[in-house]
């Protein structure tokens, strides 16, 4: 009770008691702590705006720091570089399918894709193969927050067999200066450079013909309108209604930034302090400040020098950086937790680890990683192109070639940490019927269809050659024992029996 409800309570208790219920309510009301207002949170503005309008005003400057750090910080180099290589690889493989027995179809879409998808005939640049466009994708989302993948139809003067090619854009070529809602009173318009139609869906974004950094003495950049049905734009949604990504580094942008330079302030503080070798000093100086010429200017290893008398000499003692191991590992497992990646993965540093902890790092990593995959990398860019692909094929050879055919999308493999184990306990799931044999393949990063024509084109040389390995499951068991089921059409078992 403050001094009023004192006051209060003394002449009129009932009064007083009234205004001690009502505030024992009100703190019951207000019992989230971070919802408080008083000293602890004096300063603390935080404001109720949407995810854009909260990332509209500093959206530029992010990612223009977050490409500074990218370049000068080696941390933030190797968090991109972790990023793009666990969720890409060496690229995410699509599989058609078309259901029941037939596949003619579903093969003849699938030599086509490999044949456009591997090459550099796919890239509007003429450089990246699909991909490879994957990981620019992938790591342009991290470093920039967003990436837009853009779709040109070529001509037959082209020359390719696939008149259709597509282009990989920095989010820089979002001309954010077309904001336009006037004449519109249902919503629609243009805002940041994105037109919406009065239900809030995306019809168009408005992209500059050249990158605007580019310095190549453009006095006025041109911006021309791209309807959605040609534009793919990859991010990484945090909250609902948002449009546009962030980098993934915002939360941690100053702690990097004065990380680096308490790291250059320590360095330098050891170069000057390595100045100072020895000081010498006279209690009773030579007329006309001669200097003794027995003092020497530089200290060399295993020198022994004899100093004159009346003078002393002081060794410099250079300062000694205790705290800085302990303070850069928790830097760096903040900048590794803004970026979502693990600390050993950024530094390399794996002192702390014992099988357990690398166990339980992997595998919450991993979970990371399969989020990006298949929340993100997958639906937005990779079904994406799928989807123009399948267009331009059927533009190109005729719907009825595509009709039915679907894709599934298999990640690369993911290093196993105890192989003979994880092996065993795949191969129990498949056996008992908790997985399926195509699905284990395709969680190791293979493709089924490719390994059992392999398996069959191989077991069909086998017993060409007449040749029986110990690796051939229709010939021994897994204890070395001969099957005695029939191996081929002639009847005969393993033991050659009839």
């Amino acid at each position: 009770m403050n001094a009023l409800d004192r006051v209060i309570g003394f002449i009129s208790p009932e009064s007083g008691l009234k205004r001690a219920r009502a505030r024992a309510a009100y703190q019951v009301v207000r019992n989230y702590e971070g919802g408080s207002v008083g000293r602890r949170t004096e300063g603390w503005r935080a404001v109720g705006s949407s995810a854009d309008a909260s990332a509209s005003g500093s959206l530029s400057i992010l990612r223009y720091r977050s490409r500074d750090l990218t370049r000068n910080n080696p941390y933030a180099q190797a968090a991109l570089r972790v990023i793009a290589n666990n969720v890409v690889g060496d690229g995410i493989e699509a599989q058609a399918s078309q259901g029941g027995k037939r596949q003619n179809r579903a093969d003849a879409v699938m030599k086509a894709w490999k044949a456009w998808s591997r090459s550099t005939n796919c890239d509007a640049e003429g450089r990246k193969n699909f991909y490879v466009m994957q990981s620019l994708v992938m790591r342009t989302v991290a470093e920039s927050g967003e990436c837009f993948v853009r779709r040109y139809y070529r001509g037959s003067s082209s020359g390719l067999d696939l008149k259709m090619q597509v282009q990989v854009l920095e989010p820089d070529y979002l001309d954010t200066s077309r904001t336009d809602f006037s004449g519109t009173r249902d919503g629609a318009g243009t805002f940041n450079g994105i037109k919406y139609d009065k239900n809030g869906k995306i019809l168009g974004y408005y992209f500059f013909k050249e990158h605007p950094g580019d310095n190549k003495g453009t006095v006025a950049v041109e911006s021309v309108y791209v309807a959605a049905k040609d534009v793919l734009h990859i991010f990484r949604e945090d909250r609902p209604g948002q449009s546009r990504g962030v980098p993934w580094c915002a939360p941690v942008i100053i702690r990097m930034r004065n990380f680096d330079e308490y790291e250059d302030a320590q360095l330098m503080i050891q170069k000057v302090s390595a100045c100072f070798g020895a000081f010498y000093s006279e209690d009773n100086p030579l007329p006309g400040g001669q200097r003794p010429g027995a003092i020497p200017d530089t200290l060399e290893p295993g020198g022994i020098t004899v100093m004159p008398a009346g003078g002393k000499i002081e060794f410099a003692e250079p300062p000694v950086v205790d705290a800085f191991k302990d303070y850069a590992q928790v830097s760096l497992r903040s900048i590794a937790v803004g970026y979502g990646v693990t600390y050993e993965a950024i530094t390399g540093d794996l002192s702390g680890v014992n099988f357990s902890s690398g166990r339980m790092g992997w595998i919450e990593f991993s979970r990371n990683v399969n989020a990006w995959r298949w929340n993100m990398l997958i639906p937005q860019f990779c079904q994406g192109i799928w989807d123009w692909f399948v267009e331009a094929l059927a533009l190109t050879q005729g719907q009825s070639i595509v009709d039915g055919v679907t894709v599934q999308w298999t990640p690369p493999r993911r290093e196993m940490i105890n192989p003979k184990e994880e092996i065993a306990a795949t191969v129990d799931a498949v056996r008992s019927g908790l997985q399926s044999l195509p699905e284990a393949l395709r969680e190791r990063g293979f493709d089924p269809d490719e390994v059992f024509r392999e398996i069959a084109e191989t077991n069909e040389k086998l017993d060409k050659l007449k040749l029986s390995l110990e690796s051939d499951p229709r010939r021994l068991t897994r204890q070395g024992q001969a099957q005695v089921t029939d191996v081929d059409n002639t009847g005969v078992n393993a033991n050659g029996e009839q």
